[in-house]
């Protein structure tokens, strides 16, 4: 006769560890790793840049010109600050906007770092979030920059095995 069991099992001794793993080998996650950190560097002082042209802009009334004529003298102009409406300047490169299409195109590479990274590591979707937002946010790329790189490295140190793929 087959005896009858109880309905929940008995506790093993100590709950048993997650085993991690992670969606890469080491050399690709310290690959995205490194491409991350250059995105996070490049596209936290574009977003300083892109602050401080849109200071002057809306605070003072000047965007950052490079050749063109002088709107009002006729006179050719060099490199500087000239009124932005109306127009200081004639036929010149815009160099504020020039910030803004850069810091767009910056960030876009910088999300595609972070996802990289991210999926690799096989983390939450709230830490994606928090990494998108280091573009974003003036000098959180920095400070998110670091704090990644070093729980990256923890986890890979902490966890030799996770990233043996076969």
């Amino acid at each position: 006769m087959i005896e009858p069991k109880p309905a929940i099992q008995p506790e093993q001794s100590g709950p048993k560890p997650k085993k991690r793993r992670f969606g890469g080998t080491e050399a690709q996650i310290r690959s995205a790793l490194n491409f991350y950190k250059v995105m996070a560097y490049l596209t936290g002082a574009m977003l300083l840049l892109l602050c401080a042209e849109l200071i002057a802009r809306y605070g003072f009334g000047v965007s950052l010109f490079a050749g063109g004529t002088n709107a009002v003298t006729g006179q050719p102009f060099g490199f500087g600050f000239a009124e932005s409406e109306p127009k200081g300047v004639i036929g010149g490169f815009n160099i504020s906007t020039s910030v803004l299409i850069v810091h767009g195109w910056m960030y876009v590479v910088y999300l595609v770092s972070n996802f990289r990274l991210w999926s690799l590591m096989r983390w939450p979707f709230s830490k994606m979030v928090l990494l998108a937002l280091g573009g974003v946010v003036p000098l959180l790329s920095f400070i998110v920059e670091k704090k990644f790189h070093a729980q990256v490295e923890a986890e890979l140190a902490a966890n030799p095995q996770a990233s043996k793929r076969y």
